[in-house]
């Protein structure tokens, strides 16, 4: 991969506050009134758990690998952070900016294949040819202004899963959390380190309740009270550097601790961004309750009825 993350263009133009990125959404919203009054639209939450599904849906008919995908979902964020969403075809957007993140992450397929698959998986929505797919192409290109390189927090969490141990379910677990946050607003806000470290953290907490749901609560006391514990132990933080003793529940959750306290031990010695990882948490959390009151029905109507009003599905 061309250079590295600290002098990227994604960390120098991609990368924002969340006040910033409110900002440019609602001026989006703003400049397009009438379609946003015309079309409501699910919680954005809503709308990125719906596009991840339909672009894995679509990756996997072309047997197309993860950090693709996952550089597609980003290429999109993006894309919609320039574009208001109403005035495209999410559809044709989706294929092509996985068309594209294939060729960028040298796992080029056709374009004709992209075209048949998306035409077969979509019939009713997309009727693009090879042209249209290398006009949107252009499209997205232009508004990313050819900063196409994306540095992925997979690299990170590879590169420390023996230092910290990890077990192979932790593993998959912290990679399955990775996956997750490209359906939040995450990649926009903070490095990838940060997002592998903040997995790597939730394999540990998450680790007896795999399925996100039910303990999210006690998850996010159970991490967040790692993390404060790392800046409380930080030279200059005011804090006394020694573990706070609290209730043992029961052995497994002993162990799960002494863990979880290990990764701590390393985070209070690097300067990594503390407040960065709870808010990561803070977020990843919030971002498993709401997948629970997902509607999938509701979400696709509401997409494909304003793609369906403005014709957008005969291009």
């Amino acid at each position: 991969m061309a250079a590295n993350y600290w002098e990227s263009t994604q960390r120098r133009f991609w990368q924002f506050s969340k006040d910033e990125l409110a900002q440019m959404r609602e001026e989006l919203e703003k400049s397009d009134q009438t379609l946003v009054q015309m079309f409501p639209l699910p919680r954005r939450t809503h709308l990125n758990i719906y596009f991840n599904q339909q672009i894995s849906r679509l990756s996997k008919r072309l047997t197309i690998k993860q950090q693709a995908v996952a550089t597609a979902q980003l290429y999109i964020k993006r894309f919609y952070c320039k574009v208001e969403i109403r005035r495209t075809n999410p559809y044709l957007v989706l294929t092509t900016a996985l068309y594209l993140a294939c060729k960028m992450e040298e796992c080029p397929q056709h374009i004709r294949m992209f075209v048949s698959e998306a035409r077969s998986l979509w019939p009713d929505l997309l009727h693009a040819e090879v042209p249209r797919i290398g006009e949107c192409e252009f499209f997205l290109i232009s508004e990313m202004n050819s900063q196409l390189i994306v540095h992925q927090p997979y690299r990170t969490l590879t590169s420390l899963q023996s230092n910290f141990f990890l077990t192979q379910d932790e593993t998959n677990l912290a990679l399955s959390v990775i996956n997750d946050h490209y359906m939040t607003d995450l990649p926009l806000l903070y490095p990838p380190h940060i997002i592998a470290l903040t997995a790597i953290l939730l394999s540990l907490v998450l680790r007896p309740n795999p399925v996100p749901g039910g303990s999210n609560a006690a998850n996010l006391a159970a991490a967040t009270a790692a993390l404060t514990q790392v800046q409380q132990s930080r030279p200059g933080a005011g804090g006394s550097g020694h573990n706070t003793p609290g209730t043992e529940k029961d052995k497994q959750q002993e162990a799960r601790v002494g863990k979880v306290q290990r990764f701590a031990a390393f985070l209070a010695e690097s300067n990594v961004d503390i407040e960065g990882m709870i808010d990561c948490t803070q977020e990843l959390i919030s971002f498993y309750e709401c997948h629970e009151q997902y509607n999938d029905k509701m979400t696709r109507e509401q997409v494909n009825r304003f793609v369906k009003a403005r014709g957008l599905d005969k291009h």
